[in-house]
């Protein structure tokens, strides 16, 4: 998966979605917002995915014409632009480049039987890195999310980006087509 690739793609389309739209953001409001949308977008994934639904024997939403796991994986994606965005945002890319070469390792941890501890902790060390303007718990909050992709969900480095990419050229079309 390549980050740097990744992280370009999502600066673009934030800077030519700002410039399409003329938003002129005060620098909180834009790192606030863009906090709101991640966690939004990673609520998303934990209700697309179901895994805390115990009551139901088949978990998973899907959107037509697509399987539960590709609906998912969109999802997923659109959190990654927004941890990316951030990065962006708060200059702290070098977490996110940082990570690229622990992508092995992280493929290779154990599964978590019950995301519900991993999600609660990735939403507060999300928050920790806004109210603290914490740049460790953001690293920590993205590794977790990360590993949830390859492990827990068991995305490969491939299908992510891969999906990342179209899906960022689809939110790129959108904006020409005044969405």
């Amino acid at each position: 998966m390549d980050l740097q690739k990744m992280l370009s793609a999502s600066v673009y389309l934030n800077r030519m979605i700002d410039s399409k739209k003329q938003l002129h953001w005060a620098p909180d409001s834009r790192i606030q917002n863009a906090f709101v949308a991640l966690d939004v977008e990673l609520s998303e994934v934990a209700n697309t995915s179901e895994w805390f639904k115990v009551w139901k024997t088949h978990r998973g939403k899907h959107d037509d014409g697509k399987s539960p796991e590709e609906t998912l994986l969109y999802e997923y994606v659109d959190a990654m632009d927004f941890f990316l965005l951030i990065s962006n945002l708060k200059n702290w890319n070098h977490i996110i480049l940082n990570t690229q070469p622990d992508l092995d390792k992280i493929s290779g941890y154990k599964k978590e039987q019950n995301l519900d501890k991993q999600y609660l902790i990735i939403k507060r060390m999300l928050f920790d890195s806004f109210f603290n303007r914490s740049e460790s718990a953001f690293s920590h909050c993205f590794r977790l999310f990360i590993k949830m992709g390859l492990v827990d969900f068991g995305f490969s480095q491939d299908q992510i980006e891969a999906a990342f990419m179209e899906k960022n050229q689809i939110n790129q079309q959108r904006q020409d087509n005044n969405y």
